[in-house]
């Protein structure tokens, strides 16, 4: 290195050459500190964008698995020199093709992934290369435990792009791929040893005394109604009383309405067990009958009967005794009247015009004025012409729009 006196002296013999070198040096330190600030800017966009925006498991799973790749790629490195004979640029640009293959597989596999919910034939050859790599990479290994390794970098690798794709597979579907029949949670809920809601121990075991309870009755009333022997009878009355007395010592049946009347149901539903022979339930998707009677509405009092024609709404009605009522509360009777009008529609039941009057306390007319303006709503429209479609029933203001069994009358 030159001495401060040597660099003294060729500054002094070659300005013009001490100058050219400072211009040139300080040019160097311009563009290396250009190049620096792109490289840093890069850097943090690359971070931003892939991997600030990741779990950290992905990223670590990444970076597990390039560590793999390098090492699957340095043994298939030995193995084109020792093997192939490759030297030089030819060596350099084919040790790497099935690396390079792995990669290219492994990002076609997570598009398919994202668009089709599945890795397809490229995920399959992720692992049919990473294979291949493996063997290819051991068989150039100078003991059993530099084989061992070789073998297992490329696997390891392959697995930790599995579980990435499992992520990204219940991240996207919303559930994993496949549900396991048994499980240690299953099995112990079929042992007995656990329980499939989150309830407390006090309150399976109420549940358990309370259906204790309710089947002791059951047998015992068969037993009586059944004409058993008296000493059978007796037996199953004390089995009953036994449980009864363990239910109110240990869930606090006496004073716990709640558990009281959870009884009451665990045995009315065993005491009717007989009436679900004659049960006949619905079809969702049945169609309806066209045949099927509209119900008669409930009878008036005799006074609007008097007042009210059934069968004609059109008919004028005079109220014989007119209320007089102030700004105030006709507008409570209007807000009353309406709200009394949506409950019905939202039940699908077009209230009649003496419903309204009869429910509000106000005169025929007005109910009848009310309810002109209020039935050409979408709503309550829909309901008069699906029961005109299927009937052949012009609204009068006196029809129902609901069926027996709660069913809408629509198409």
């Amino acid at each position: 290195m030159p001495t401060f006196e040597e660099i003294a002296a060729f500054v002094a013999e070659k300005p013009f050459a001490t100058a050219v070198i400072a211009l040139l040096g300080l040019a160097g330190l311009v563009l290396a500190f250009l190049v620096l600030r792109m490289a840093w800017r890069a850097a943090v966009w690359l971070f931003a964008r892939y991997v600030a925006a990741r779990p950290v498991e992905d990223v670590l799973t990444i970076v597990a698995a390039s560590i793999a790749t390098g090492v699957s790629a340095q043994g298939m490195w030995r193995f084109s020199g020792d093997v192939l004979g490759l030297d030089g640029p030819l060596r350099l640009l084919l040790f790497a093709f099935i690396e390079v293959a792995i990669i290219t597989s492994a990002v076609r596999a997570r598009r398919n992934m994202r668009e089709n919910f599945s890795a397809g034939i490229d995920g399959i050859a992720v692992w049919a290369l990473t294979c291949l790599t493996a063997v290819l990479s051991s068989m150039d290994a100078r003991s059993l435990p530099e084989a061992l390794f070789r073998l297992a970098a490329p696997l390891v690798a392959a697995w930790l792009w599995e579980r990435g794709m499992a992520i990204e597979r219940h991240r996207i579907r919303g559930t994993g791929r496949i549900n396991w029949r048994m499980t240690p949670e299953r099995m112990l809920v079929r042992m007995g040893l656990a329980e499939v809601s989150d309830r407390t121990a006090s309150e399976v075991d109420a549940h358990r005394r309370l259906t204790r309870v309710a089947l002791a009755a059951k047998r015992a009333k068969a037993l009586r109604d059944g004409g058993g022997s008296e000493r059978k009878v007796r037996a199953a009355l004390a089995k009953l009383d036994k449980a009864m007395d363990q239910a109110v010592e240990h869930t606090g049946l006496a004073v716990d309405q709640q558990r009281q009347e959870a009884l009451l149901a665990q045995i009315a539903a065993l005491y009717n067990t007989t009436a679900l022979i004659d049960a006949d339930p619905r079809v969702p998707w049945e169609p309806e009958a066209d045949h099927r009677p509209v119900p008669a509405r409930p009878a008036l009092p005799p006074a609007l009967a008097e007042l009210v024609d059934d069968e004609d709404e059109d008919v004028e009605v005079f109220d014989a005794t007119p209320q007089v009522v102030d700004t105030a509360q006709r507008a409570a009777q209007i807000r009353a009247a309406r709200e009394f009008w949506d409950r019905q529609i939202s039940k699908g039941i077009v209230p009649r015009t003496v419903d309204i009057a009869q429910e509000i306390g106000i005169p025929l007319a007005t109910a009848r004025e009310y309810r002109a303006l209020w039935k050409l709503e979408p709503q309550a429209h829909a309901l008069i012409e699906a029961l005109y479609q299927q009937h052949g029933i012009v609204d009068t203001g006196a029809f129902p729009a609901i069926a027996d069994d709660g069913r809408v009358l629509a198409k």
